[in-house]
């Protein structure tokens, strides 16, 4: 890479060139390029199958990739892992695992600890205010095992923002909330967003991805169209990506 590449590409939060990914010899990623501005909320959206949260993966080293490769602020995930977060999907806890919320969410603050070091008063400081900005801060002593599905995806969320990344990687961080919740989680998205973070989420509700996200990438297996909501999010996009038939509108009333 020229430096001039370099430096285009640091003005990103990440980019992903060239990302292709099979299992079992089935592809599943073909080619994907993907720019992500610093500053916005970007919806990965696409049918069941598309490889949205493999992309994810791929990206974060997660599952490794047939080709291409991904840099975070210009620089290899490496170099930057702690100015990266990742929320993936719920379903992928054991959650009946004996601990608390607070202690979940204080695991957020052990990669900046390091193994030798047991979070203090700073960091209960942290997990806490975390709790409070996500809105389980009265379920902080609760066992995981007695949470609603929206309510374990705050605590999630809060093991995410304890962190304090610059750049936010959700999977599905909406899957089986309740209404309060979801306020809860899209008012933190917007809240992040204001200060200048950058949040890539998973999506699959395409009725909110306006609502929610100011950028949107379609995929399938590839990436159809990327970029600001306006120009990206379109009934001629939505149809290839999920492959809707050319006079079916009934599919997609709610796009303007």
């Amino acid at each position: 890479m020229t430096s001039a590449s370099a430096r285009r590409d640091g003005e990103f939060a990440c980019v992903a060139r060239n990302l292709s990914v099979a299992y079992r010899a089935e592809p599943v990623l073909r080619n994907v390029d993907l720019f992500v501005p610093r500053g916005v909320v970007m919806g990965v959206v696409g049918p069941n199958g598309a490889g949205k949260s493999t992309l994810i993966k791929a990206m974060l080293g997660l599952v490794k990739p047939l080709t291409g490769r991904t840099e975070f602020f210009g620089l290899p995930l490496a170099r930057v892992r702690q100015r990266v977060g990742y929320m993936p999907q719920s379903a992928t806890v054991d959650w009946d695992f004996p601990t608390t919320v607070q202690d979940v969410v204080l695991m957020g603050t052990y990669g900046s600890l390091g193994w030798l070091r047991r979070p203090g008063r700073a960091e209960r400081a942290r997990a806490m205010a975390a709790m409070e900005q996500t809105g389980i801060a009265d379920l902080a002593s609760r066992q995981i095992g007695e949470l609603s599905g929206g309510q374990r995806q705050r605590v999630f969320l809060a093991r995410t923002l304890v962190q304090s990344p610059d750049l936010y990687f959700m999977d599905e961080p909406f899957q089986g909330v309740d209404a309060k919740s979801q306020q809860a989680i899209v008012a933190v998205l917007h809240a992040l967003r204001e200060q200048g973070k950058t949040v890539v989420i998973v999506h699959h509700d395409l009725v909110t991805v306006r609502e929610y996200c100011d950028h949107v990438t379609l995929l399938n297996q590839r990436v159809v169209s990327s970029g600001p909501a306006a120009e990206s999010f379109t009934k001629e996009n939505i149809r290839t990506a999920y492959d809707v038939a050319a006079d079916d509108d009934s599919f997609l009333e709610f796009v303007s």
